[in-house]
């Protein structure tokens, strides 16, 4: 007896099924038609575009290969009991451009609605049977599935198979909690942590590094660094176990307190080269030496009848990198030194006024901020290093433009404009460095650059250097260049 019941390939669905096979472009079924035939059980046709009556068309709920079976594709439909009022004696797949791919007819079927007095969800099953599975995609849209009880009880079973497994290899391991200690001979990592004893405590509680570094504070008291540890007394007494007699010895032998010494007593050093007649060539004798990274008012050291002026200036950012389309890299150059300068003053140094000049700071993916002049009064000025600027380029080639240096103005010993930073470099689309931030005279804390798919410029380590610039490869995001560094002064007081 011949089948009265089947399904079958289209004409259309055989052949774009070929075509996939050709092409090695999946076939991508996606929706389920049901219709009532017109009142009567049709006959399936591979000439059909369309169902002879449809009543409902929604996407599948599950596509999956018959695990008893390899050729054979199983499609599934949950109709939910919201909706009915028809019979169902045919059904048709549609794939994802609404092309009629199989049809079939089936047993007839009431679908009750809700409405009606009765109602239940009824799931629709359709068996494609092909040559090969591979050319067809099996993928369903999670959000649109609703879950059979069959689906949910097998997931539920799954997972307390997997949670059972899990429990019986924790409780057979010699040691399931690796991360804490065992109560005998502990060995603990990280940093451990116990209460502080008291002052004094002489029992078997632990003793922590707060009670122990307690106990060193009171036994050193204020004792000075360089004095407060046995070994560094033992070796300021010379490791002589007779100091005592060594020094009474030496005491004997000592230049009585006489008129001349009383009146050297209490002179500064002014005083002395005064009350000894001596007159100081070249620079004279160094008091200090001062070193003034914030703006304000330089008063010097009394007694001081010349200073030698450093500055520096702060140095530039590095340049932002631009948003690069596809195939782009964007560029920054490193951000200039600040500019240097010396000088020497007999005269009008006092009660000056300094100001430190800030370093520039990055800006996204625009020229980076120039930074500012270090000033010793208005007249003696170290400028501030310039920002680097942005550049765009497509493969190898040069990126964003250098920094320049800042200049120097003023009277002066020595003066000397800040070194410029480096450009980038595109090498070829995926290999690329941004410019590197200058380094200034005094100090070398340029920014130096590295290679860089994306990435903010870094900022300047030390005083008047430049930041490095930033860089981006075929993003819609733009960066930031790294921030100079501030400038100095440093102000050496001879008497």
């Amino acid at each position: 007896m011949s089948a009265k019941f089947y399904t079958l390939l289209t004409d259309i669905g055989a052949a774009k099924l070929a075509s996939a096979a050709a092409l090695g472009v999946p076939l991508k079924i996606t929706q389920m038609a049901v219709g009532d035939g017109g009142g009567v059980l049709p006959t399936p046709s591979a000439q059909q575009t369309a169902l002879v009556a449809e009543k409902r068309r929604a996407a599948l709920n599950m596509l999956y290969i018959d695990p008893q079976n390899s050729s054979q594709i199983i499609a599934e439909q949950v109709i939910p009991e919201t909706e009915g009022g028809w019979w169902i004696r045919e059904v048709g797949l549609f794939d994802e451009t609404g092309a009629l791919i199989a049809v079939g007819n089936c047993p007839e079927s009431y679908k009750p609605q809700l409405a009606e007095g009765s109602g239940r969800t009824q799931t629709v099953r359709m068996v494609l049977i092909t040559s090969s599975t591979d050319n067809i995609t099996l993928k369903i849209d999670p959000a649109v599935v609703l879950a059979t009880r069959k689906y949910v009880d097998d997931k539920v079973l799954e997972l307390k198979v997997y949670v059972d497994d899990l429990m019986a290899k924790h409780t057979a391991a010699s040691d399931p909690h690796t991360q804490y200690a065992p109560k005998a001979s502990p060995t603990f990592t990280g940093t451990p942590k116990a209460p502080t004893a008291a002052a004094g405590n002489n029992s078997t509680q632990l003793a922590n590094t707060a009670f122990v570094q307690a106990a060193i504070s009171a036994l050193v008291d204020s004792s000075p660094a360089a004095l407060d540890t046995l070994n560094e007394l033992a070796e300021a007494l010379g490791n002589d176990p007779n100091f005592a007699t060594t020094m009474t010895n030496a005491l004997a032998g000592k230049q009585p307190l006489n008129q001349t010494l009383t009146e050297l007593s209490g002179k500064d050093v002014a005083g002395l080269l005064s009350y000894l007649r001596i007159k100081e060539t070249h620079l004279g004798i160094l008091l200090g030496v001062k070193k003034i990274t914030s703006s304000g008012t330089y008063n010097a050291t009394p007694g001081t009848n010349m200073v030698i002026v450093e500055l520096l200036g702060g140095g530039g950012a590095g340049g932002g990198s631009m948003a690069s389309a596809s195939g782009k890299q964007a560029f920054g150059g490193g951000g200039g030194a600040g500019a240097y300068l010396k000088t020497m003053l007999t005269e009008g140094f006092n009660n000056v006024f300094v100001t430190i000049g800030a370093g520039g700071a990055g800006v996204t993916g625009a020229e980076g901020g120039n930074g500012g002049d270090t000033k010793f009064g208005n007249n003696i000025v170290a400028g501030g290093g310039k920002g680097g600027s942005p550049m765009m380029t497509q493969g190898g080639g040069l990126g964003g433009g250098e920094g320049k240096g800042g200049v120097a103005y003023g009277a002066n010993i020595i003066a000397s404009t800040g070194h410029a930073g480096w450009s980038g470099m595109a090498f070829d689309v995926t290999y690329a460095v941004s410019g590197r931030g200058a380094e200034s005279v005094l100090f070398p804390g340029g920014q130096a650059s590295e290679t860089q798919t994306v990435n903010n410029g870094y900022d300047a380590l030390e005083y008047g250097c430049g930041g490095g610039g930033a860089c981006s490869r075929s993003t819609a995001t733009a960066f930031k260049g790294g921030a100079g560094s501030q400038g100095i002064a440093i102000i050496w007081e001879y008497a």
